[in-house]
């Protein structure tokens, strides 16, 4: 998937970064069912609306655009208030193994790929950036504690890297 997206009759300074989808695409994505959620799905399919041949690329498309259930949509809203104002989150997560810990994270962002949403931030008990899946967060509620900015664009795969001059 690009890392831009443009809208088809738009000039090119309009051009959203891969972290402003994300960020769009979550918040759409915990709005629920409503009108106005189905209205701000559509406007976002259509700004993604790009011809897909690739199974990954289209499972993370109809991802972004699709409605989370409601206890995730509920976990959604904690993360993304909490990425809003730079708060820490205590997850009770759950790995792939079935092993459960829980973790303060200081979110920095989320996205799609294929059929999942993850979390991605600065985990403390692993001091380094983890992804986490948001069907494996089993709790998540703000700590209150800042967090330190972080900005998203450093965080997301496949980002190009500038040198340090």
């Amino acid at each position: 998937m690009a890392n831009v997206a443009m809208h088809p009759d738009r000039a090119t300074d309009s051009a959203l970064t891969a972290a402003e989808i994300a960020s769009l695409a979550l918040s759409l994505a915990h709005l629920g069912a409503g009108p106005q959620a189905a209205t701000a799905r559509r406007a976002l399919k259509s700004l993604l609306d790009v011809e897909v041949h690739d199974d990954v690329v289209a499972g993370t498309l109809a991802t972004l655009t699709e409605s989370l259930d409601a206890a995730t949509a509920d976990r959604a809203r904690v993360v993304a208030a909490a990425i809003t104002e730079h708060r820490v989150v205590r997850l009770c997560y759950g790995d792939a193994a079935a092993n459960v810990t829980i973790r303060e994270v200081e979110p920095v962002t989320c996205l799609v790929h294929r059929d999942h949403w993850y979390l991605v931030g600065w985990c403390r008990m692993r001091r380094g950036v983890r992804a986490f899946r948001f069907d494996r967060i089993l709790a998540v509620e703000s700590t209150g504690l800042p967090a330190r900015p972080r900005r998203a664009d450093r965080y997301l795969p496949f980002q190009r890297r500038t040198k340090a001059a």
